[in-house]
C-alpha cells in the first residue's frame, strides 16, 4: 500500500512539473499582441498603463463615471498594501492608469477626495480589483 502511495505521488509530481512549464510570464503576455491585456510602463513614473481589448473590458464588466467634482463612488477607490488610496483613470478608450488620491472622508457610498483627478476625468467604478491584478501580473 505504501508503494502505491509513493507511485501516485511521483505521478502527480511529474504532471505538476510538466504543466508548470506551460505558464507565461507577465513579460511574455505583455509582449504578445494577441492577448486581452497589455501592460506598459509609463516613462518617468513607476506606474503602468493597462490596455484591454474590447472583449476583455466587456468580460471584466469595466464601468466608468466622469468625475464632476472631488466626489467619487467609494467602490472606485483601491487601497494598496501600504494603505495608499488610488483610482483608475481612463485617459484613452480601453486604457487605464492608476492615480493616487487622498480620501478626506467617506459618506455612505461616496468618497470625498481632498486630492484626486480633475473634474471631467473618467474613472473606473467596476473592475478596479481586476485591473490592479492585471497591472501587477497576478494570475497571468
Amino acid at each position: 500500500m505504501r508503494q502505491r502511495g509513493r507511485s501516485m505521488a511521483a505521478i502527480l509530481l511529474t504532471a505538476c512539473l510538466a504543466l508548470s512549464g506551460c505558464a507565461k510570464t507577465a513579460a511574455e503576455v505583455a509582449d504578445s499582441p494577441t492577448e486581452a491585456a497589455r501592460v506598459e510602463s509609463i516613462a518617468g513614473t513607476d506606474l503602468k498603463a493597462v490596455t484591454l481589448t474590447q472583449q476583455a473590458a466587456d468580460r471584466l464588466a469595466i464601468r466608468t463615471v466622469v468625475v464632476t467634482r472631488k466626489v467619487v463612488p467609494y467602490r472606485a477607490v483601491l487601497y494598496d498594501v501600504n494603505g495608499q488610496a488610488w483610482v483608475y483613470t481612463m485617459p484613452q478608450p480601453l486604457t487605464y492608469v492608476r492615480q493616487r488620491v487622498t480620501v478626506d472622508y467617506v459618506e455612505g457610498d461616496r468618497a470625498v477626495l481632498s486630492d484626486g483627478p480633475p473634474p471631467g476625468t473618467a474613472i473606473v467604478t467596476d473592475g478596479v480589483a481586476e485591473l490592479y491584478g492585471i497591472e501587477l501580473g497576478v494570475g497571468i
